[in-house]
Parts: C-alpha cells; sequence; structure tokens
C-alpha cells in the first residue's frame, strides 16, 4: 500500500500500439455529463480521452465516486508490441479535499496544543486528521484494485472476429 494517492505499473503487452489504442477507443468516450446522450452505457468500460501517444481515462461508474483513480498512460512501441506506462492518481478535486481536511485538522491539532491548551481536543483532531487520510487511502488503493483488474483485462483479451 502507498502512502501517497498515487499508483504506478509498466505493462508488457504483444499487441501492437495502435492495436491498444483502438481497443481503448472501442471502449472508452468522451462524456459531456450536461448530455443525457453521451451518456448512453453499452460497451464502454471508460470515460476519457485516447490520443496518439497515450491516454487519460476513469472506469465508468453508476454513482459517484471520490476515490474512483485517473489514469494516465503513455504508449511506445516496440519491435514485438508496446509498452504501456500507467499512473493511477486521485482526480484533483477529491485530493484538493483530502489536503484541505488534513490541513484544517492539522491546524486545529497545532491551535490545541499551544494557543488554546486543550490536549483531549488536541488529540481528537489529530485521530480524525489520520483516520481522513486512512480511509482515503483504503479506498483509493481498494478503487485501483478494480479498476487495474478492468484495465489488464482489456489489455489482455483475445480478438474473437
Amino acid at each position: 500500500m502507498n502512502l501517497l494517492p498515487y499508483d504506478s505499473e509498466t505493462l508488457v503487452s504483444a499487441l501492437s500500439k495502435e492495436e491498444v489504442l483502438s481497443h481503448l477507443n472501442r471502449v472508452t468516450r468522451e462524456v459531456n455529463f450536461l448530455d443525457q446522450r453521451t451518456q448512453v452505457r453499452g460497451d464502454i468500460v471508460f470515460n476519457g480521452l485516447v490520443g496518439q501517444k497515450g491516454f487519460r481515462i476513469s472506469k465508468v461508474v453508476d454513482k459517484g465516486d471520490t476515490f474512483l483513480p485517473l489514469i494516465l498512460g503513455k504508449i511506445e512501441a516496440t519491435p514485438r508490441g508496446c509498452i504501456l506506462f500507467i499512473n493511477y492518481r486521485l482526480f484533483p478535486g477529491a485530493l484538493f479535499f483530502i489536503a484541505f481536511w488534513s490541513i484544517i485538522l492539522l491546524a486545529f491539532t497545532a491551535f490545541y496544543s499551544f494557543l488554546l491548551p486543550n490536549f483531549s481536543y488536541a488529540i481528537i483532531c489529530f485521530l480524525l486528521g489520520i483516520a481522513n487520510y486512512v480511509v482515503a487511502m483504503y479506498f483509493f488503493n481498494r478503487q485501483v484494485k478494480a479498476t487495474r483488474k478492468v484495465f489488464h483485462q482489456l489489455i489482455n483479451f483475445q480478438m474473437k472476429d
């Protein structure tokens, strides 16, 4: 388990760079959440963008999930396939709120420790800050595991047509 909401991996695929991008394009849709027509499920597994050199995607979910990882990937072609460099990280909004509440609770801990000595409140604030961080990391790592499983299934698929 990482100490920061970030994970990375390097995958080697026997598929060519073009095949991987093509399959990612097939199961990825750029979604405008204000337009209901773009939210049709079908065989779409990821939301995001797929370009010529890489991709920026996230798993499709039915309901909001704060700890859903953003997958940033870069693909390099090799003579026998391709290499995928994958980074999993929190969306910027989720990262902001984790940092915000951690800083607020740390400030209250300092306030109750030094300015207005009430050590029981200081300990409560400190423990809430740690709980906030532990819960965030647990749910982020759980979502990374689920997203990684879906992504690996996509990359290791067998052509059926």
